[in-house]
């Protein structure tokens, strides 16, 4: 594979990836102008992303088959066209109930582009590059927390939130123009493979049997299901207590998002040198301290807006760290499931996203604190859920050896 070839690869599945995170971003500033504009409270307004991530939950099952079934490209077309009209569906809402229904219809077509991104990068890639390519895919996907919330907040101050899910309606079609023209199809059509659903709920349950995908997919899930925290819970404590305008919470949300992207390109390095299970142990742990220091700081009112931001870019970093490998060693067991296996990964993320900011958003007390206790729980959890795994896997890769097998079952 030529370099150039490499790059714009990289570059249109960063595209695929970044559809979500766009789609969850952008329209966060104006979270208080939709609450006006639809006679409802911010509380309400977040209930949209919480369907959203129920939507990408669900449809990230979906899709997994299909991907299997009928290749990579023709699912993927049908999920960016759903997106598209649904975006367009949200611009012209004027109710938040209708609102909610179009998200979760809008995340069913958007969670196409996500599960396809990752089973290509399981086709196209070699294994071995599987965690350096993911790193590169985050730098892309990096963009879309600096950008979306920014151009979402001057969009909203200038012309109304409406536009915001107009613009998200141009870049799908946009994408879908880049990947009819750049992205080759990575895995042809199996007529063999089963839609019937007792043999994908067997062919899930195979998957979430492989210790090394549950141990990983699960606590990189519950890690990340802080990073949702942060992006539920962001717009009230910073718009609301902090009392920062929309387009100064685009411009704290972008800068926050450099601890993510950073880190995430320090991993590319570090993969080099240390494996990635050791990774990630560093990383969670450093995040649950940063998550505790979050939630005394807040219960004891020690932080004001410059200690909020230092401790959340914090906990960013980690997260950096920690998302890229689990993905890697997630898939790592998979080829020709490659596409089941990613979306299990993504769907649970996306459902403890889900669950994450309905207990939010019924939690709401005003304050930083649901926010910050979210986030130093989760962390602590998925450190406990991978020290359990690991030593799952540790018995059987002892197990397999005494077998006289030497495959190693953690990179």
């Amino acid at each position: 594979m030529t370099r150039k070839k490499y790059i714009s690869l990289i570059l249109i599945l960063g595209t695929l990836t970044a559809l979500g995170p766009f789609s969850i971003d952008m329209y966060l500033p104006g979270f208080p102008a939709i609450a006006k504009d639809l006679k409802t409270t911010t509380a309400d307004v977040s209930l949209s992303l919480s369907s959203f991530f129920v939507g990408i939950s669900a449809g990230q099952l979906l899709y997994g088959p299909l991907l299997d079934r009928f290749g990579r490209k023709q699912p993927l077309y049908i999920g960016l066209f759903i997106y598209l009209i649904s975006s367009l569906a949200c611009a012209f809402t004027n109710t938040i109930e209708m609102l909610i229904v179009w998200r979760f219809v809008q995340a069913i077509g958007s969670c196409a582009a996500a599960v396809a991104s990752v089973a290509m990068v399981r086709d196209l890639f070699p294994i071995e590059d599987n965690a350096k390519v993911f790193s590169l895919l985050m730098l892309v996907v990096g963009v879309s927390p600096m950008v979306a919330p920014t151009v979402g907040g001057y969009v909203t101050a200038g012309f109304g939130w409406e536009w915001v899910f107009v613009i998200l309606a141009i870049m799908s079609l946009l994408i879908i123009i880049s990947v009819f023209l750049g992205l080759p199809e990575s895995s042809q059509p199996d007529p063999t493979y089963s839609l019937k659903p007792k043999p994908i709920l067997t062919n899930f349950l195979a998957v979430i049997k492989e210790p090394q995908f549950s141990t990983f997919a699960i606590s990189g899930a519950v890690s990340f299901a802080g990073l949702l925290a942060y992006v539920a819970g962001s717009p009230m404590v910073f718009m609301e207590i902090y009392k920062v305008t929309e387009k100064q919470y685009g411009w704290i949300f972008a800068f926050l998002s450099i601890g993510l992207i950073g880190a995430s390109q320090v991993n590319s390095f570090l993969v080099r040198k240390y494996r990635s299970t050791q990774i990630i142990i560093v990383a969670l742990t450093c995040q649950s301290f940063v998550g505790m220091l979050l939630v005394v700081g807040t219960v004891n009112g020690w932080l004001g807006l410059p200690e909020s931001i230092a401790l959340l870019f914090a906990f960013l970093c980690c997260l950096g760290f920690t998302f890229p490998n689990a993905s890697a060693l997630s898939m790592a067991p998979f080829s020709k499931n490659a596409g089941s296996a990613s979306a299990l990964m993504g769907a649970l993320q996306m459902g403890v996203g889900a669950l994450i900011t309905v207990v939010l958003s019924l939690i709401n007390n005003h304050s930083a604190t649901p926010m910050t206790a979210v986030m130093a729980g989760s962390a602590l959890l998925a450190l406990i859920i991978l020290a359990f795994g690991l030593r799952v896997i540790q018995n059987r890769q002892g197990l397999l050896q005494t077998e006289e097998s030497t495959a190693p079952l953690i990179h």
